[in-house]
């Protein structure tokens, strides 16, 4: 079954977890589909999420709730609930920004079939969590498409592309494809019907910096070198080379040790 992993739905979760231990150390925090009214979760979708956040360190808590219920009003309960500083960290990064702007980053839920590929992002690149793989491999990818043509760029999204389980809800099929595509509708516009941008190494691993709000425990050419690796396990040999070709010196080199 295809879930998404939302970091608005994240937000909500470790906000209430960080409220209910001020008050009270390894504090039960019961959550109610109400707390995620504008999010349009289900009940099985939000224990998905827990879980994820649970698997991978964000938060420690005991989870119950009956998955299928669906739309159920009951609550799913956290027992001794806490944030880990991994998730602390997460938190404060998301409080920085508003909400309603997605905390500053692309409303694009992260689906199940991609968090391999985004985890080797993370891990290589250093990055604290998920979505900051996400979010910065989206830039990368951007700026490749700046330095090709519109016909290479389809050719490349082509191979990144594989089927998704079959699912009504069209906000949970997000692939490695769409990632490669570009989240903003005019930018994404514009990108076809240009020509190729001549961007120097320096130039491309700047916009990476500035584009991807970079956190300071990495750097640009560590992301880089990142999201090239986890993409040329997706590729064909010959859309390995015909990217290679595309890139600028320095920029080329990474891709090729990747």
């Amino acid at each position: 079954m295809t879930i998404g992993l939302r970091d608005d739905v994240a937000y909500i979760v470790l906000k209430k977890i960080k409220e209910s231990s001020q008050n009270q150390a390894d504090a039960q925090v019961n959550l109610n589909l109400m707390d995620f009214s504008e999010q349009e979760v289900t009940q099985k979708e939000l224990l998905d999420n827990l879980d994820y956040l649970n698997e991978k360190a964000y938060i420690k808590a005991q989870v119950s709730g009956n998955s299928e219920e669906g739309n159920s009003a009951s609550p799913i309960i956290l027992e001794q609930a806490t944030l880990t500083e991994k998730g602390r960290q997460t938190l404060k990064k998301m409080e920085s920004h508003s909400p309603a702007d997605g905390f500053g980053r692309p409303r694009v839920p992260i689906a199940t079939e991609n968090v391999g590929f985004l985890e080797k992002v993370m891990l290589e690149a250093n990055l604290n969590d998920i979505f900051d793989a996400r979010d910065l491999t989206v830039v990368v990818y951007r700026v490749m498409r700046d330095v090709m043509t519109t016909e290479a760029a389809d050719r490349i999204g082509a191979e990144l592309h594989t089927e998704a389980q079959p699912t009504a809800d069209k906000t949970l099929n997000m692939e490695v494809a769409d990632l490669w595509k570009d989240t903003n509708p005019f930018v994404g516009f514009i990108s076809r019907i240009r020509q190729p941008l001549i961007i120097k190494d320096d130039r491309f691993l700047f916009r990476i910096a500035q584009e991807g709000s970079m956190p300071e425990f990495t750097d640009a050419e560590r992301v880089v070198k990142a999201v090239f690796a986890a993409t040329k396990e997706q590729l064909s040999s010959e859309r390995i080379a015909e990217i290679a070709q595309w890139l600028p010196g320095k920029v080329k080199e990474l891709w090729n040790q990747a």
